[in-house]
């Protein structure tokens, strides 16, 4: 919808400059009621203008706290102040990232509250999508390096203890030979779980729904008395094109690192959400996709601790006691095989990865 002029003969090309901005401009009279605001500013409230004008700034950006603070300092006469990264929930309940500046400036002879807001959101997604997927490449080199270092040896190590118990008279002894043997084994294939699949995925168009039921059942079966888990579905996804189990196992991946997360400490009410949704337009690696398939896990656990944010999908990395760190590496790596992307948002009580498929790939 088209924003009304800010004042009487305002002229028509200054409005279609201000309306053709990706800056949200605001314009605020003393008692902070909107003056005006430009297409962008609509966008960013979701509201026309002849909703929002003459309603209080703050009622069109309830919840953005660090706001008022600024208006008061430049109201008492201060110069213009900047707030970088401002957190604010959205009109449809999405989590924006905001950088906003307050100016007061004259319009004709009336004192006005000057209101730039830059949406970064998507500027922060790209940034943190590019690093994902750097991560990605560092860690498929780095778990090739570890097993060209770990396999030869092992596979020595496993033939030597065939052959020493071949020549072992008494059978007690032999126990231990079977140990090593096992043990070589297990080795091997936690290293070929590190590797994953290294045949190309095998696509079919399947309904991304049937594979995530299986995934609940098996996590509904693994879950601990007590916690609950349970299913939010879109059903009217369209079928996608992936390898059936490649995403599978990503999912299961994904979903157990959650339970864990939620049987390693003491939470309340511990419970895990399978969700799905379309999302449009939206970008992974250096693609732009019309329509994705988002596929959510999301627990009330403690959260990712932060010392870990930054290389959770590393190999080896892990904030659980015990853990191997390879469970969201292998996810992430299969996942990307897909043409898609593993993303997550965590705070403690609130933590979401989210499996993005595109829905066109072939």
């Amino acid at each position: 919808m088209a924003a009304e002029p800010s004042r009487p003969g305002a002229a028509p090309e200054s409005q279609e400059v201000l309306d053709a901005l990706l800056t949200a401009v605001f314009v605020l009279d003393r008692a902070l009621l909107v003056t005006y605001l430009n297409a962008a500013a609509q966008t960013l409230v979701g509201l026309g203008p002849n909703q929002a004008m003459g309603r209080p700034i703050g009622e069109l950006m309830r919840g953005a706290d660090a706001l008022p603070p600024l208006f008061e300092r430049v109201l008492a006469g201060g110069e213009g102040v900047v707030q970088r990264e401002l957190s604010w929930q959205g009109p449809a309940g999405l989590d924006r990232i905001l950088d906003c500046a307050v100016t007061e400036v004259t319009i004709g002879a009336n004192a006005r509250v000057l209101l730039e807001i830059e949406d970064i959101t998507q500027h922060r997604r790209l940034t943190r999508e590019t690093a994902l997927l750097a991560q990605l490449d560092g860690s498929r080199l780095m778990v090739r390096q570890l097993a060209h270092e770990i396999k030869n040896p092992l596979g020595g190590l496993r033939g030597a203890a065939q052959l020493l118990e071949r020549e072992l008279l008494d059978r007690s002894l032999r126990d231990y030979t079977r140990v090593i043997i096992n043990e070589a084994d297990r080795l091997a294939n936690l290293l070929d779980s590190m590797l994953g699949p290294v045949r190309p995925p095998a696509k079919q168009r399947v309904n991304v729904h049937e594979l995530l039921e299986r995934v609940y059942r098996l996590l509904r079966g693994e879950a601990s008395e007590g916690v609950a888990v349970d299913r939010d579905y879109d059903p009217s996804l369209p079928p996608i094109a992936v390898d059936p189990n490649h995403v599978i196992q990503a999912m299961l991946n994904v979903g157990r690192n959650a339970l864990q997360a939620l049987e390693a400490r003491d939470t309340p009410a511990p419970r895990l959400v399978l969700r799905t949704r379309a999302a449009i337009n939206v970008t992974v690696g250096a693609r732009r996709h019309r329509l994705v398939a988002s596929i959510q896990f999301e627990d009330n656990g403690p959260g990712v601790p932060p010392e870990i944010r930054d290389t959770i999908f590393y190999p080896l990395v892990s904030g659980r006691d015990g853990g191997t760190g390879l469970g969201l590496g292998i996810a992430q790596d299969l996942v990307s095989r897909q043409g898609g992307l593993i993303e997550f948002d965590s705070a403690p009580g609130r933590t979401v990865f989210t499996i993005l498929l595109p829905m066109e790939s072939a």
